[in-house]
């Protein structure tokens, strides 16, 4: 199901590519993002997992980019946060008599992968660096 994870991911990287220099801590994201530090740390710790940041404690601690902002398209944020964008099925099995109800699943699943495709085909041309320098 589509959730804000992308949106939160993509807040954290674009701050820490506007201060490429600097270890930023997790309340100072979690104040731009105006949400707990103990959510963005765990955002932190999946884009750890996937290297893209680096991330250092103790009182001048934080984190930073562990790759520069240039190589970093949105399509490889969009793919650290989600599998596939699904709009969901219904909750009740469609009748396998109806014309439309015994198919409508795997019509539905094609539409998806297909949405999937153009999102991740869209966002392969936007760096990390092109969004910041929006900002």
């Amino acid at each position: 199901m589509i959730s804000g994870k992308f949106a939160v991911t993509l807040h954290i990287l674009t701050l820490l590519a506007k201060f490429p220099e600097d270890f930023l801590s997790s309340e100072y994201i979690a104040g731009s993002l105006n949400m707990n530090p103990v959510l963005v740390r765990k955002e932190i710790a999946n884009l750890k997992k996937h290297q893209f940041v680096q991330s250092k404690e103790g009182k001048n601690g934080g984190t930073k980019l562990l790759k520069n902002p240039e190589t970093i398209s949105l399509n490889d944020i969009y793919k650290i946060t989600f599998d596939s964008v699904t709009f969901g099925f219904s909750k009740n099995e469609p009748n396998p008599k109806c014309p439309v109800g015994k198919s409508i699943n795997k019509n539905l699943s094609g539409l998806y992968a297909d949405i999937n495709w153009k999102i991740s085909k869209e966002l392969s041309d936007i760096s990390l660096l092109n969004f910041a320098e929006t900002f």
